[in-house]
Formats: structure tokens, sequence, C-alpha cells
């Protein structure tokens, strides 16, 4: 019997998968968690084969909880609505072993879960075409300088951190809004964002 934990933080989804994968012969759902906090808990608890995780979920995310669990025996497997790049990068760092879209049959699901149980991966097809054509244009620096933005820094405070004037800053924010076609910080910081960019 294969075991598995699920954390998802919509009930109504949480409660629909956990049924659907109780009817398959060969699985066991053992626990439901709302956030990746509850999911590293179960896993300790109930040592389960497969932990299923959401990305975005209060608390602890998906990605988080995956990178904790990096060493130990659960196989992770993410499972979201969010296509990104980003996201997939860290996920695959992180030894997930499987990275599946929400509109996929819970077919592919259970197929997949098999498929995991023999210690082969499964990524969504558009997420590793993705993978490869979607990467960030920025540089390690300028992606340094977008997270320090991100974490509301302002110029001043950029430069001490990075041991750089301020000029040097405003020249960094200028190529970084030019590479990313924005008009304003917070206007990179969101496209940065929903691009699943940000380590």
């Amino acid at each position: 019997m294969i075991r598995i934990v699920i954390a998802e933080d919509q009930g109504m989804l949480l409660g629909a998968l956990g049924s659907l994968l109780n009817l398959e012969e060969d699985m066991e759902v053992v626990g439901k968690a709302k956030n990746g906090e509850e999911a590293l808990h179960f896993v300790k608890q109930q040592q389960p084969d497969i932990c299923i995780m959401d990305i975005e979920m209060p608390i602890k995310s998906g990605l988080d909880a995956a990178e904790e669990l990096k060493d130990h025996a659960c196989k992770v497997i993410i499972l979201t609505t969010f296509a990104r790049s980003g996201y997939f990068e860290r996920a695959r760092n992180a030894g997930v072993c499987g990275y599946l879209l929400k509109d996929s049959p819970i077919e592919e699901l259970a197929n997949s879960i098999r498929i995991i149980m023999k210690d082969r991966k499964v990524y969504a097809p558009e997420l590793v075409d993705m993978a490869y054509s979607n990467k960030s244009p920025l540089t390690d620096r300028e992606e340094q300088v977008i997270s320090l933005i991100a974490d509301g820094k302002n110029t001043n405070e950029i430069a001490k951190e990075l041991f750089i004037t301020t000029g040097t800053v405003r020249n960094y924010v200028s190529v970084i809004l030019d590479k990313l076609d924005v008009s304003n910080r917070i206007e990179a910081v969101s496209r940065f964002r929903d691009n699943g960019w940000f380590k």
C-alpha cells in the first residue's frame, strides 16, 4: 500500500483529492494538511511514501516544506496551478520527484505516483519546455538588487548592503526596468514574481 500525505490549503480540493486517491486499490491517504508546516508534521508522524504538496500555502509554502524534506525518505510531488519556470527550478533543486499541474486528470496523478514509487521522476511536459525557454534575463547581481527591492529596501539601503554606491544601484535599477520591460520598481518586482524567478 502506498501511503500518502496531501498538503493543500483549499479545503474542498483537499477533501476531493483525498477521496479520489483513497479509491485507488494500492493507495491510502494517511494525512491531510492545510499548509507546509502541517505537512512536515504529518510526514514525521506518519512516515508516508509520498507527500503531495501545493506551492502557495499559508505559514509555510510547499517549496519551503519540500526543501526541508530533501533528505527524507518521503518522495515529494508538487501539484500546483502555477506553471512557472522559477518554481520548477527551485522544486528540482529541492529534489522533488514530481511536478504536476492541477488541471491534469486524477488518473494521471495516480499513475505518476506509481511511476515515482519506482524511483523515477515525473514532470509536466509544459514545464520542461518552459524551463528551457523562460529563464530570468537578469544577472546574479541584478537579481540581488531586485530581491532587496522586493524586501522594501530603498536605494541607500541597497547600496550599503551590497557595498556599492547609490549611483551604481540606480544604474542596476535602470537596467532591471529595461530588461523586464516595466516602468517602475513595483512593476519590476511583480513581473519577476509572476514569472517565478525569485529563488
